[in-house]
């Protein structure tokens, strides 16, 4: 039964109301892949208040250095500081060199946020959207950032990611435990306290579970735990040896990864409730870091049966196994895109692990990191854009990004001690 308590959350809480102006949106679809594409020169004036627009308040500053950190993480956009036109919204863009600016006013009414946002094209002269979003105080965040991802939408035909999330194992806490952030490295939150050896996280399809693997009960067992609303966490397989590494499958009905029950480590088949539905490996090597391809159709693991451990492809239907990685004799931790276009893996090059792209059908892989550090556990961005890895570097580990053209290494976000295993999740509400 849906109580009154529960419709108040619903609708104060977590829902946000859109209503579309009365502006029609010509999509603009750039092709941002183009060797050619420079970046889209886009100012983002301060925010204001309808009640008060002449003043400017630190608030106002914040949500538009919010908005521009989510626009530039997109990788196309360059944006114009709004110190060279003091940060109002009554200036002259052409003369500015100015591409698109965005217009964003808000109306506060007691606890709730009503937003009003232009994107508008400055060299066409017209509105390209208009949103007005409503929800608590406390969404504000996610309101602009929601805007951010229709911004890319507009100006690229996919959604942006800004509404995502990386989860990842840190030892901040004294223990290696999961965490989560959003894409920008803000709101980090501890997920697990376990109070030992907790990895290798993995979002569900939907973004709303995550599985991992926990030694604290001196096992390595699986578990499943409820992230945003921390209502359950319960393990799901306490299988005597290795229960590790979970990838969901794409329409989340099924997990892979590694039992040792029989003792050699082979890729299983299970429901979320922990259940086994097949053995798909059977002592051919040691047998690892299963993902799935995006149609469910194949599966890419890790396995040492040629000698050294190499990524594997299996067709799920036949069962039939074909090895892609031929350079090198350590590769590791594949992460299928999206599109189903690429695999990233782990590989070690000259005494260093660097991050790879490979074709699914094998070939000359391509080498995106260069540094002298150890970079591992590639995991993809729902857009396929980008991917996120962990980075050796001295006696630190840290959580960073690239575009899978190698461009634009950065670090998301610095902790204590060790960060490792990141997961990018799928778009989130």
């Amino acid at each position: 039964m849906i109580t009154k308590k529960y419709i108040s959350i619903i609708s104060a809480i977590i829902s946000i109301c859109i209503l579309l102006f009365s502006v029609a949106e010509a999509k603009v679809y750039l092709d941002i892949t183009s060797p050619e594409f420079r970046k889209v020169p886009v100012a983002v004036p301060y925010f204001s208040n309808k009640k008060r627009p002449e003043q400017i308040k630190e608030t106002d500053r914040d949500m538009a250095s919010l908005l521009t950190d989510a626009l530039e993480f997109h990788g196309f956009i360059k944006i114009v500081p709004p110190e060279q036109y003091d940060g109002s919204k009554n200036t002259d863009w052409l003369n500015l060199g100015v591409d698109y600016t965005i217009i964003s006013e808000y109306e506060i009414t007691g606890e709730s946020i009503t937003f009003e946002f232009r994107l508008i094209d400055v060299t066409e002269g017209g509105i390209l959207i208009g949103k007005r979003y409503k929800g608590s105080l406390n969404i504000r965040d996610k309101m602009v950032l929601r805007f951010c991802d229709e911004v890319i939408y507009q100006l690229t035909g996919e959604r942006g990611i800004s509404m995502s999330n990386i989860a990842f194992a840190s030892e901040v806490s004294g223990h290696k435990e999961i965490f989560v952030a959003d894409v920008l490295g803000r709101n980090i939150k501890q997920i697990t306290r376990h109070n030992n050896l907790t990895v290798s996280p993995k979002f569900s399809p939907d973004g709303k579970l995550l599985a991992y693997s926990s030694y604290h009960p001196g096992n390595p067992n699986l578990y499943i735990t409820n992230w945003q609303e921390a209502r359950f966490t319960k393990a799901i397989s306490r299988r005597p040896g290795l229960n590790l590494a979970p990838a969901w499958s794409p329409d989340g009905k099924t997990l892979a990864l590694t039992l040792s029950k029989d003792d050699n480590p082979d890729l299983y088949l299970i429901k979320p409730d922990g259940s086994i539905i097949s053995r798909i490996t059977k002592n051919t090597g040691i047998n690892v870091s299963p993902t799935w391809s995006p149609d469910g159709k194949h599966i890419a693991f890790v396995s040492d049966r040629s000698g050294t451990p190499q990524v594997y492809i299996m067709n799920m239907k036949t069962n039939a196994v074909r090895r892609i990685t031929f350079q090198g004799n350590d590769n590791t931790e594949p992460s299928w895109s999206p599109d189903g276009e690429w695999i990233a893996y782990s590989g070690l090059y000259e005494g260093h692990y660097q991050i790879f792209i490979i074709k699914p059908e094998g070939g000359l892989p391509l080498q995106l990191t260069w540094y002298r550090d150890d970079h591992e556990s590639p995991s993809w961005s729902p857009d396929g854009r980008q991917i996120v890895f962990s980075r050796r570097h001295d006696e630190d580990s840290d959580i960073c990004t690239i575009f899978s053209n190698g461009t634009a290494f950065r670090t998301l976000f610095r902790l204590k001690g060790d960060q490792s295993s990141p997961e990018w999740s799928p778009r989130m509400q």
